[in-house]
């Protein structure tokens, strides 16, 4: 089966150009598709939403995946080289339309290379973020007030549980092994962010909650000091601690 994919925007636009993109390189490559899944949501929405879930059903060994390019398929840096190393070692070939030499190359230059544009990929989120947060503080030099009083917190689901949730951070447990133990029907973003807006965040439980991410950006060949700048905004350590930490954990 040959299934192509496209997450686009709300903008039309963007919609019309990713699917004309994907049916002109069918049609130059004498393709002819079997199915086509069109998404219209953010990359921060859930797998559910963005049919990812699908991609993994669907996609069998000896199938073919065409998309426009790397960014269209992860959140972030991580998620997408988690999905297309699973999709590779299935035995589905994946094609990206505006990356053609990832599909040219073996096996394990394919991963270095998908470490390499997922990288981009997450700094130009980054940066449009820190665009943002520069066009919120020149708002606020113009004397506009943003967002709720400095340090009131929100009304949350795991108020009730702010003791426990204390008592097993402060034993370094890793984020998520927490967020799934409480067990609330709510987003493992809005627990960390909780935690963090409440500054029940420290080193080791932020280390310990993207320790899967660096091991997994380690075996694709990414160096220590690229992971670092990559998550560097989600850990609270500086680069040296980063390191500790790694040797610690035998990350080699």
């Amino acid at each position: 089966m040959i299934l192509a994919y496209a997450r686009v925007s709300t903008d039309k636009q963007d919609n019309i150009s990713q699917e004309k993109l994907i049916k002109d390189y069918c049609k130059a490559q004498n393709i002819k598709l079997d199915n086509y899944i069109s998404v219209e949501v953010s990359s921060r929405k859930n797998f559910e939403k963005r049919r990812i879930n699908d991609l993994y059903k669907l996609l069998k060994d000896g199938d073919t995946l065409i998309t426009a390019e790397l960014s269209r398929l992860g959140r972030d840096m991580f998620e997408t080289i988690s999905l297309v190393n699973d999709l590779l070692n299935k035995g589905v070939k994946v094609l990206f339309i505006r990356q053609p030499e990832l599909s040219l190359i073996s096996k394990s230059a394919t991963k270095l290379l998908l470490s390499f544009y997922a990288y981009i990929a997450e700094y130009e989120r980054e940066m449009i973020s820190e665009r943002t947060k520069t066009g919120l503080k020149a708002a606020r030099e113009k004397g506009k007030v943003l967002g709720r009083p400095k340090g009131s917190c929100s009304k949350s689901v795991y108020n009730g549980d702010i003791d426990l949730i204390k008592e097993l951070t402060s034993k370094e447990l890793p984020l998520k092994s927490i967020w799934k133990y409480i067990g609330k029907k709510s987003s493992y973003e809005s627990f960390y962010y909780f935690c963090k807006s409440r500054g029940l965040i420290n080193a080791k439980n932020e280390f310990k909650s993207h320790l899967d991410t660096i091991k997994q950006y380690r075996e694709s060949g990414m160096p220590f000091n690229v992971i670092f700048r990559t998550l560097e905004n989600k850990l609270n350590c500086d680069k040296q601690t980063f390191y500790k930490f790694c040797e610690e954990k035998g990350i080699q």
